[in-house]
């Protein structure tokens, strides 16, 4: 800290030195500028289209999975697929209601055939909610799994063949 003497000096009385402050004997306090911790400085928001990646991602992870959506959906997906600039649909399937610490999720999914479809859903249920409280730090209050249809070994897939070669 500094005082001003009578004579307008300045002396820094943290080091008792009684001459005159100079470059040398300055010394500076650290401030903080706006106190607090500054994770609690602003709101975070994340978008309803951030959660559904996320979960679309995390679904299709699980063994068992073979697609995501309703017959229909998977089918415009799949053209929209093919169109020169068009993106995977990773969000095919997915709804999500996201709050500003809490969300939940409605998934479609089709399974394979053979497998254990209370086993397939748990396993979805675990991953998504593991992958979206990770990544995003909301709290999922409910994932629910609507199986929509089951893929058997013989059927091809809904998505039509490319006439480009």
């Amino acid at each position: 800290m500094t005082d001003t003497t009578a004579g307008g000096r300045t002396r820094n009385t943290e080091n008792d030195n009684d001459g005159p402050e100079t470059a040398g004997t300055r010394r500076t306090q650290a401030t903080r500028r706006g106190g607090g911790d500054p994770a609690a400085r602003g709101r975070t928001t994340i978008a309803d289209g951030v959660v559904e990646k996320i979960a679309g991602m995390a679904a299709r992870d699980v063994v068992g999975v073979h697609a995501m959506g309703s017959g229909l959906s998977r089918t415009f997906g799949a053209v929209r697929d093919r169109v020169p600039g068009g993106s995977k649909a990773v969000t095919r399937g997915v709804k999500v209601e996201v709050g500003e610490v809490q969300t939940a999720l409605d998934l479609e999914i089709v399974v394979d055939y053979g497998v254990s479809i209370s086993d397939v859903a748990r396993a979805v249920r675990e991953n998504v909610i593991a992958a979206v409280e990770r990544m995003t730090g909301l709290e999922v209050v409910e994932v629910n799994i609507a199986v929509s249809d089951v893929k058997l070994p013989d059927e091809e897939d809904e998505e039509p063949e490319s006439r480009l070669q």
